[in-house]
């Protein structure tokens, strides 16, 4: 049998209650809630976080995909230069490991006017083979866009900040004005759905159309568009990826002699994916103070439990026990009031984020954070690194504080009250 396990075991399990002046227990739920705290702090930091990085990343991806093919001389505005799109182009993109899906897209900046305002947009033109899982996602009213009939049609999904700004709504239709050179060209649009994504930059940017509605505005073939949009499986491979088909494509150009110009959402939105990196900084920093709190809880804890038992620590060493076997034993003890204490963490901070996650009960305001609630994004691999590393590093803290039964002498140790 593990003696000093053993005798772990009846130091902390032990309920005699007879000695009034113990003060083990207030202790021990002292150093068990800043365990559980300090975890569920960590939990909750860490899902928030997480959930808050993954849904803005995918509402920018959402509306300009992982990675975007365009023409070389286009510069940074919606006013673009096109390609022309081939079939054995589609072929190497398609065919490139990792993407998921290729699809065309087309832009030209306008201006919508109605009796009572005006606002200026981005026309999006999509085809056929538009991905339309994202919007799906975010329609809020009517249906979606229907472009797969034989001649283009007049109808455009816009986003509900844009209908509220011009007192629009669903089958309703506008005038929206375009500039081709020095002419100016009218179109009247029909509004079969409205999306509201949360991410009012882009919701009160873009208009979604029919992309032969663009190509006829600007005087383009049926093989041009403003570039091409490419999903890829993971995200994790979007730099990998996007040098591949950089450099896949260098030495290649289209019919009209363009070259193609290869660029990853990171590259296209630089402002906001820094934004998002500095979070995890965030996260580091909470992660750091709260083990640093909980460590320090518990090493109070330890030290008093310790000194309550120096009797027993100098009968210990009397009966020939060694310094080492003795640190096992309050060290075994320390064990079991983390891992209760972690118990209630893990209890507290993933009933938190679950009822998070069905109910939003803490808001967001959309036009700061790009969100109208805090998300949350939680899997078991997170939640084991977590534990494994607050158990790891609390055990750590409590290798100090052992050291103070080296010093507790045995003559004097069984005459101390």
């Amino acid at each position: 049998m593990n003696l000093e396990f053993f005798l772990a075991k009846r130091i902390h399990f032990s309920k005699d209650k007879g000695d009034d002046r113990r003060v083990t227990p207030p202790v021990v739920r002292i150093a068990m809630a800043g365990i559980a705290i300090g975890l569920a702090v960590m939990i909750v930091s860490v899902a928030v976080v997480t959930g808050f990085k993954k849904e803005v990343r995918n509402k920018v991806i959402g509306f300009g995909m992982h990675i975007q093919l365009t023409n070389f001389d286009n510069n940074n505005s919606y006013e673009t230069v096109p390609l022309a799109i081939s079939d054995s182009l589609r072929n190497v993109l398609e065919n490139t490991k990792g993407v998921r899906h290729v699809e065309v897209f087309a832009t030209k900046p306008g201006i919508i006017k109605t009796d009572n305002a005006f606002q200026g947009i981005v026309l999006k033109g999509t085809g056929s083979d538009f991905d339309t899982t994202f919007l799906k996602k975010h329609l809020v009213e009517g249906q979606m866009l229907r472009i797969d009939t034989a001649a283009p049609n007049n109808d455009v999904l816009i986003s509900r900040s844009t209908a509220n700004m011009l007192r629009l709504a669903c089958d309703d239709s506008f005038l929206a004005y375009f500039i081709d050179g020095r002419d100016v060209r009218a179109r009247k649009l029909h509004i079969t759905g409205i999306y509201d994504t949360g991410f009012l930059d882009y919701d009160k940017l873009f208009v979604i159309c029919d992309i032969r509605q663009v190509r006829r505005i600007n005087g383009w073939d049926d093989d041009m568009a403003s570039g091409v949009g490419i999903i890829i499986d993971r995200y994790s491979d979007l730099d990998e990826l996007t040098d591949e088909l950089h450099f896949s494509l260098i030495d290649r150009k289209d019919r009209l002699g363009n070259t193609y110009y290869v660029r990853s959402a990171k590259e296209l939105n630089p402002m906001i994916f820094s934004w998002l990196s500095v979070l995890d900084s965030n996260v580091g920093v909470i992660l750091i103070l709260m083990i640093l709190v909980s460590g320090f809880t518990m090493i109070s804890g330890l030290l008093i439990i310790i000194l309550e038992r120096t009797n027993m620590i100098g009968l210990l060493k009397t009966l020939g026990e060694s310094n080492y076997s003795i640190r096992k034993i309050f060290l075994y003890v320390s064990f079991f009031l983390i891992i209760k204490g972690m118990f209630w963490g893990n209890v507290v901070g993933i009933s938190v984020c679950l009822l998070q996650s069905h109910f939003k009960w803490f808001k967001l305001d959309p036009a700061t954070y790009y969100l109208d609630a805090a998300p949350i994004d939680m899997n078991l691999v997170t939640l084991v690194i977590i534990n494994a590393g607050s158990l790891a590093v609390s055990m750590f803290m409590m290798i100090a504080p052992s050291f103070l039964i080296t010093k507790i002498e045995p003559a004097g140790s069984l005459r101390f009250e």
